[in-house]
């Protein structure tokens, strides 16, 4: 399935990490599952893609705040990404997203902008043996303010030194959609795994 994107032309291309580039959320999902059963947090799968790009902490700090939990934020968040680690052997990419990587590769700058730990981003990048396509990666902790704001595509503009309209977002969720709206930038929107099959 090839991608329809708007008409360009466009001068960078901004890609979400998860969920975008990498069909990491199943994986993402097993590993927030496995940690919150041990605290008894519900973390409905809905919810889980409709919060996709915001930070693990945010929404950590939003799930103890709404069941009324105590969950030590900063532990779990490190336990969670080992657990990704555990199963990033089984990560693949997304086909068409992939393939208009490989295709466009070299003739404009690509940037990684993600609502996930840097190190997790590198780890999905790397597994899927394409890192070294991107010329910057704008991770959690690099903004202040993330997703659905436009702080983060707006950094990675910049780090390109590419105006904010002459960018093309690609991204997974509403959320993201709305923070590349927000930043003056053209979006495409990927389908979920769910979606995807229905194609």
């Amino acid at each position: 399935m090839t991608l329809k994107l708007p008409d360009g032309p466009f001068k960078a291309y901004l890609f979400d990490c998860d969920g975008t580039i990498a069909d990491s959320m199943p994986l993402h999902y097993v590993a927030w599952n496995r940690i919150l059963s041990e605290y008894n947090c519900e973390f409905p799968e809905d919810k889980f893609y409709a919060w996709g790009g915001m930070p693990i902490k945010d929404i950590l700090e939003t799930l103890n705040k709404e069941q009324g939990l105590d969950m030590p934020v900063a532990d779990i968040m490190h336990r969670k990404e080992a657990i990704y680690f555990e199963l990033i052997h089984e990560l693949e990419a997304v086909p068409e997203v992939l393939e208009h990587i490989l295709e466009s590769h070299g003739r404009i700058p690509f940037a990684v902008v993600s609502g996930s730990a840097r190190d997790s981003v590198t780890a999905s990048l790397k597994a899927l043996g394409i890192l070294d396509r991107f010329d910057t990666l704008v991770c959690a902790g690099d903004y202040t303010k993330g997703k659905p704001d436009p702080e983060p595509f707006l950094m990675a503009a910049e780090r390109l030194g590419v105006a904010p309209e002459d960018c093309l977002v690609f991204e997974d969720t509403e959320m993201g959609i709305q923070s590349a709206t927000a930043a003056g930038m053209a979006s495409v929107k990927i389908l979920q795994p769910w979606e995807r099959v229905k194609e």
